[in-house]
């Protein structure tokens, strides 16, 4: 039971804290109309409309990104059971390494990371 007060505790004092901060926030904002009625741009003039397209280079670019992240994603709960695992943990980390490694050698022969 002593968790739960814990928990509620710390529940409470967010709520305070949050109350407090827009409270402040109320008082001391100069209650100004936004600068523009276009979210777009954080309110500057718009020079492009807000769904034009991405070049094509930019999707490799986002799927290094993902397939390096997914590495992160795997890399991260290895570490905590490689100990306990041993060896073919390494040995599997290091082929899932190298897979990716091989991916990117392929898509830098094939050229996706050339931007012209």
């Amino acid at each position: 039971m002593e968790g739960f007060a814990a928990a509620l505790a710390l529940v409470l004092a967010t709520g305070a804290l949050l109350l407090c901060v827009h409270g402040l926030a109320a008082a001391v904002g100069l209650g100004r109309a936004p600068v523009s009625g276009d979210p777009f741009l954080s309110g500057t003039a718009v020079s492009e409309h807000a769904l034009s397209r991405y070049h094509v280079r930019w999707y490799a670019v986002a799927m290094l990104f993902l397939a390096f992240d997914m590495e992160m994603v795997f890399m991260y709960p290895w570490v905590l059971v490689v100990v306990s695992t041993g060896t073919p943990a390494v040995v599997e980390m290091f082929a899932f390494l190298g897979v990716l490694m091989a991916a990117v050698v392929y898509a830098w022969r094939e050229g996706a990371f050339r931007w012209t």
